[in-house]
């Protein structure tokens, strides 16, 4: 567990669980980029109501999920993937986890149903922060960040559960937020 963003690329932020911005709640993220400019990462568990085929009808593979990455450019598509020896030029971000990569060549590849769920996940839309925003909110206590994760954590698909999964695995620590009702007044 860290106490500081240092070094977090690759790591998970796991929001707060009485976090009220809809945009954040009871959501794990993914860190894809972190700089004293600032920071960028995509929601594992907010399915939004598309598919890759909506947003790419020349896409034969048409049922893949597409994920809500965060509120910020919500008309762009980006994604995570765990096989570089399929899809080039993906920046590493964690051991064997890539963001991005040759976007024609993902294209052939959901095409020809050669990539799956489990080897790629989908976005609309990022999660931003500037400057100094991402400290803040981590001094706040509004995120806990962790590298203690499996890959299979990041391409799953229960996005129900995903947030009390990944707070379990937190250990006994943190297990008990899991828990905790969505709102703190129906307790």
């Amino acid at each position: 567990m860290l106490s500081s963003i240092s070094a977090a690329v690759g790591h998970l932020l796991i929001s707060e669980p009485f976090m009220l911005d809809p945009n954040f709640k009871r959501s794990v993220i993914i860190l894809t980029e972190y700089s004293d400019m600032g920071a960028v990462g995509f929601v594992l568990n907010h399915q939004s109501d598309y598919l890759l085929g909506d947003i790419l009808p020349d896409t034969s593979y048409s049922e893949m999920p597409v994920y809500i990455g965060g509120p910020v450019g919500l008309n762009t598509l980006h994604f995570i993937h765990n096989c570089p020896d399929k899809i080039p030029n993906g920046i590493e971000i964690g051991s064997g986890i890539y963001w991005g990569g040759d976007f024609e060549v993902v294209k052939e590849l959901v095409s020809k149903y050669q990539l799956t769920e489990d080897e790629v996940k989908f976005f609309t839309g990022y999660s931003g922060w500037t400057a100094g925003q991402l400290e803040g909110e981590l001094r706040e206590n509004t995120w806990i960040v962790t590298d203690k994760y499996s890959m299979d954590t990041l391409f799953k698909h229960d996005e129900q559960n995903l947030w009390k999964d990944v707070v379990k695995g937190l250990g006994q620590r943190y297990a008990h937020i899991a828990n905790f009702p969505e709102n703190p007044e129906l307790n």
